[in-house]
């Protein structure tokens, strides 16, 4: 089951980005506490983004939190990678915008894939000097109107 998710929701997504961030990205693992991060979903990400989750049985397996032409998270348990819940939740987001950038870090090469796989193209590289990770990130864009330019048969 797909849905958008409410307030009493945030804890849950709190959990899904932690196992699949850290899953992903073992190096930065342990960053922020589990308090820290029920408190960012419900204080910062709940408040100013669209959030729809990805249910298996009742429970939450993926999730993507975007707003007016950004993906702020997408996270997918590990357990459920390559079942396309990925490419779900991201063309909820692609549906409500003509237009979607997003962040990922250059070592998530999965994530690269991924992103490159469903239309996105890398605009910017950088030193990681402005995340909180200090990890050199990728910033990617994704058009309505590259998709349909590229699909017009002439």
């Amino acid at each position: 089951m797909l849905r958008r998710l409410a307030l009493a929701d945030m804890d849950a997504a709190a959990r899904v980005h932690r196992i699949a961030f850290d899953q992903a990205m073992p190096w930065l693992a342990g960053l922020h506490t589990p308090d820290e991060d029920r408190w960012f979903y419900r204080e910062r990400v709940f408040p100013t983004c669209r959030i729809w989750g990805r249910f298996d049985d009742g429970e939450l397996i993926g999730i993507i939190a975007f707003r007016a032409g950004w993906v702020d998270q997408l996270y997918v348990r590990p357990v459920a990678h390559g079942r396309g819940i990925g490419t779900e939740l991201l063309d909820v987001a692609k549906a409500a915008c003509d237009r979607l950038e997003l962040w990922t870090f250059q070592r998530n090469a999965p994530a690269r894939r991924f992103y490159e796989a469903g239309g996105f193209r890398l605009v910017e590289r950088t030193d990681g000097g402005r995340n909180e990770e200090r990890e050199p990130d990728a910033r990617y864009l994704w058009t309505r109107r590259e998709l349909d330019s590229r699909s017009t048969v002439v």
